[in-house]
């Protein structure tokens, strides 16, 4: 400390023991003395690991959300697929039974005319029982041969359609089964992502706590503006009804980009999104009218006439996967817990330019535009149609 004799040295004790005081305070720690430089050292080492766990939770947390919320969707799709399967079979088997009932109704006709023929009710029963020589014999044999092979077909014909309507009595079955097994994988589901959703909203409430106390002590210490976020700032602000000039690309991928855009600072929502704008979602967010990442990307495809299911699942497969380094305006970029498995896929974004991306990014954030380059990039995907 002796070489701080000097005036300037004394100044930067001063504001130090100033700075330590605040941070010292701030954290709930007391000490009777102004501290040493190491000290403030350690004190501000421990405030940015303090935020960068904060950080990191928060982002686990979202990841944690964001995979309940879309394997929630996958189900919703995958129930849908079932209920259209269902209903086809049913379909089926309705047709089915109707043949198999003109079958016996055609069998029963023939049967009564048999009975007429053999009572006397129709001039069946005169050239069967005619006596008048070799021609009329020659007649009676084909017109029983007739009527045998008459009834033989009306009887197969009943058993091929009796043996139809089974079959598709047995798929009517099993599709109903499956989609009884969907809707409770769906329910499941929806339990899960609400549960998660709800246990991410009461930690952020935590952790956002703990990351103001973090900013506070770098602010003091440093004497500046807290640290910036962990995601990249937006490329602009407002409400994005102008594109950046360097974002260039196809005329369809600009219109996507443009609908993506308009919508920046709309909060996100859970199940929000169809292809007319923001809507009121599901569970936490049926009191929000908004978007969740599928659910923009859902929107701003539908602009230039491509339907995309709510569901990451099967927007990673609409179209060609592309490298990203040839990433262009419009493109899908994707992000999962496992890089290596894209059934891990768990968020999606709007490529915008430059490394920059239109996102919804989860609950309790809005619409904005972030860095594509962050933990869990997996690839993208341009959708065809």
């Amino acid at each position: 400390m002796g070489s701080l004799g000097h005036s300037k040295g004394a100044g930067l004790l001063a504001g130090t023991a100033v700075v330590v005081c605040t941070a010292v305070a701030m954290s709930g720690a007391a000490v009777a003395e102004p501290s040493p430089i190491r000290d403030e050292a350690e004190q501000l080492g421990r405030a940015k690991a303090r935020l960068a766990i904060a950080h990191g939770e928060l982002e686990d947390l979202a990841i944690r959300a964001e995979t309940a919320v879309e394997r929630y969707h996958g189900e919703l799709v995958k129930l849908e697929r079932a209920r259209e399967d269902h209903r086809a079979a049913q379909q089926r088997l309705t047709d089915a039974e109707r043949r198999h009932q003109e079958a016996q109704a055609e069998l029963a006709k023939y049967a009564a005319n048999a009975y007429q023929a053999q009572t006397g009710g129709t001039p069946w029963a005169a050239v069967i029982a005619g006596r008048d020589g070799p021609q009329q014999a020659l007649e009676r044999a084909a017109l029983i041969e007739m009527m045998n092979r008459h009834r033989t077909g009306a009887v197969q014909k009943v058993e091929a359609t009796r043996n139809v309507a089974q079959v598709f009595r047995a798929r009517a079955t099993a599709a109903l089964r499956a989609q009884q097994e969907a809707t409770r994988r769906a329910q499941t589901a929806k339990q899960d992502a609400e549960r998660a959703v709800a246990h991410q909203r009461a930690v952020t409430v935590r952790l956002k706590a703990e990351k103001e106390r973090a900013e506070r002590i770098l602010k003091a210490a440093r004497r500046e503006e807290a640290a910036p976020p962990l995601r990249s700032a937006p490329l602009s602000q407002g409400t994005g009804r102008e594109l950046p000039a360097f974002v260039r690309g196809s005329r369809r991928g600009i219109t996507v980009v443009k609908a993506a855009l308009r919508w920046l600072g709309t909060p996100y929502s859970w199940g929000g999104g169809n292809a007319k704008g923001p809507s009121y979602g599901i569970a936490h967010g049926a009191h929000i009218k908004g978007f969740d990442c599928s659910g923009l990307a859902l929107y701003a495809w539908a602009k230039v006439g491509v339907r995309l299911d709510h569901w990451t699942g099967t927007q990673w497969t609409s179209g060609p996967h592309i490298p990203l380094d040839q990433l262009r305006p419009g493109d899908l970029v994707f992000f999962a817990r496992n890089t290596a498995d894209p059934d891990t896929i768990h968020h999606v974004g709007i490529y915008l330019a430059r490394g920059q991306m239109v996102e919804a990014p989860y609950t309790g954030a809005r619409v904005r535009i972030s860095s594509i380059w962050r933990h869990g990039l997996i690839g993208a995907t341009r959708p065809a149609g």
